[in-house]
């Protein structure tokens, strides 16, 4: 699998098969981060090759997560736990290019989406993770 940010100067490389399904995350910080909530893939580090690494800029959101943008176009890329040997980065599902046939399999933080749309498909919700 293939993915971008969108002026193209951090590319990334997924090794399949995919091990976990896109899961939406409407807490505040993910959507002001994105500009909406967040949809991303846990893709365990080992599997996520970055070409145009030095162009991503990381900020340290919370005590242990950061969240890695383009710094050139500023494209939400990466969600990644500094948890000491956690495998897993969440790769927001906008950026990646090879089409997948994948849905939602759940809603996290629903208390604090936004006022502003409806969760309107069938995945489970949650108050958190």
């Amino acid at each position: 699998m293939h993915g971008s940010c969108l002026c193209g100067a951090v590319q990334l490389e997924i090794q399949e098969p995919l091990e976990h399904s896109p899961e939406a995350c409407h807490c505040s910080q993910c959507r002001k981060h994105t500009g909406n909530f967040w949809t991303g893939i846990n893709v365990r580090r080992t599997a996520l090759q970055v070409r145009g690494a030095e162009s991503v800029r990381w900020y340290q959101s919370s005590e242990k997560i950061q969240r890695g943008s383009c710094s050139i176009c500023g494209s939400t890329l990466f969600w990644n736990p500094t948890i000491e040997d956690y495998k897993w980065t969440a790769v927001a599902m906008g950026c990646i290019d090879t089409p997948l046939n994948l849905k939602i399999s759940k809603h996290t933080f629903v208390d604090d989406k936004g006022g502003y749309y409806e969760i309107a498909d069938d995945a489970p919700q949650s108050q958190g993770f």
